[in-house]
């Protein structure tokens, strides 16, 4: 396999280094820390995964270098307090990955299936995390991630230790129960975090139910965001050719024209 240009990633180490060049380099970069970068290359990350659910090529190659920017950004700094340079981290994710898949690698037996491979996967990220002295299965789970994303993976690994329902009738009812506990706390006048406590619990099993059903809760919401941005769009439009506008509209019109967008979506085409 031709190993990848190496001018490119050179001139962008380049680059790097020339904005946060002590004596000539740029202001703001300068004055940056690895805390300030994080919500950018966070950012970036969702950028990336917004280029590719649009299908729009041209800009997810735009939103990847601009990621890999973070990342040069990141391990420039630290290259500067003498921690670890870019290729310490290249090295270190190849590394990584040659240990993960000694099939390819190594002398190690091949899977019989994906799944059968992310299971074994999952059995060396857990060793990995003993051989770290982590104390709980839930240590490493960044703080970081997307909240709904965050219980995914906690879910995922308190499974693996045992806890869980069986299946999904049990979630739903456990859905009911905290959906009474919430109405219950309303009704009772409880305090916003008595009813922020509880609304938490709502979305945690929420997150639950779509594990079980094999949905990706991100994903799910992302694409709910979608078709409430494009049905409500949709209203807009109508109302203008009506000479009207949301402003204008009462909610019994808004909402007559939801259903008829929602009814003409589903029909079959």
């Amino acid at each position: 396999m031709p190993s990848p240009d190496a001018g490119p990633i050179a001139a962008l180490l380049a680059l790097m280094q020339r904005l946060r060049d002590p004596e000539r380099g740029c202001p703001w970069d300068l004055e940056q820390s690895f805390s300030t970068i994080a919500p950018y290359t966070i950012e970036e990350a969702y950028e990336v995964a917004d280029a590719i659910a649009r299908g729009d090529t041209n800009a997810l190659k735009d939103e990847l270098g601009d990621l890999l920017f973070q990342v040069v950004f990141h391990a420039q700094m630290a290259d500067e307090a003498g921690d670890f340079s870019f290729g310490d981290v290249t090295q270190a994710i190849v590394d990584k990955m040659e240990r993960r898949h000694p099939h390819i690698f190594g002398a190690g037996p091949s899977p019989d299936s994906a799944a059968d491979q992310s299971a074994r996967w999952e059995a060396m990220k857990a060793a990995e995390r003993q051989a770290k002295a982590a104390t709980s299965a839930l240590d490493d789970v960044p703080l970081a991630l997307p909240a709904l994303t965050r219980a995914l993976k906690l879910q995922k690994r308190l499974s693996r230790v045992g806890f869980d329902w069986n299946g999904g009738p049990e979630v739903l009812e456990k859905l009911e129960e905290e959906l009474r506990e919430l109405t219950t706390e309303i009704a009772a006048h409880a305090s916003p975090e008595r009813l922020e406590d509880e609304f938490g619990d709502i979305l945690f099993v929420a997150v639950n139910i779509a594990r079980h059903l094999g949905i990706d809760p991100e994903a799910a919401l992302r694409s709910t965001n979608a078709k409430v941005t494009r049905r409500f769009g949709e209203i807009e439009q109508r109302l203008k050719a009506a000479g009207s506008s949301p402003e204008e509209a009462s909610l019994e019109e808004m909402d007559a024209l939801w259903s008829a967008i929602k009814a003409e979506e589903k029909k079959p085409r």
